[in-house]
């Protein structure tokens, strides 16, 4: 966790620079444990393709969760999180090699609201696809 941001030191504009999240099978795997989908468009190739989809895909909760995790690792406390939301729009196409996939996610503060709370545009980003769009997320700062 990082340090915790003070609301008073965040302007509306500040740039929160890109965190690279990697995504291999295994994660996939794991997530479909925790999560309990087991799609197996998720985690079996042959079944990915014969549905049409160019390889396994990551799910799309752990897409966002990846999001949400540079949320909560910027603001320094997972629980500052008061609202978030996405819309999914492209794949993140997780490869079964050694390079596997990566989530790249940014952010920039639109708004300050009341009550120390900022709202934060967010891009995730995975090769050259957009893979959220309309993310955005409030969070209380210190």
């Amino acid at each position: 966790m990082g340090a915790t941001v003070k609301y008073d030191e965040v302007e509306i504009g500040l740039q929160i620079p890109a965190v690279e999240y990697p995504v291999h099978r295994v994660n996939l795997v794991m997530y479909a444990g925790a999560s309990g989908d087991f799609n197996p468009i998720h985690w079996n190739e042959r079944h990915a393709k014969a549905v049409g989809l160019p390889d396994v895909i990551a799910h799309g909760m752990f897409t966002m969760s990846q999001a949400g995790r540079f949320v909560t690792d910027w603001a320094g406390d997972p629980g500052a999180l008061v609202d978030y939301g996405v819309r999914f729009s492209s794949m993140v196409v997780v490869p079964d090699n050694d390079e596997g996939a990566v989530i790249t996610v940014s952010g920039v503060v639109e708004d300050k609201l009341d009550d120390n709370k900022v709202v934060l545009s967010l891009t995730a980003r995975s090769g050259d696809s957009r893979v959220l769009s309309k993310a955005r997320a409030t969070v209380r700062l210190a």
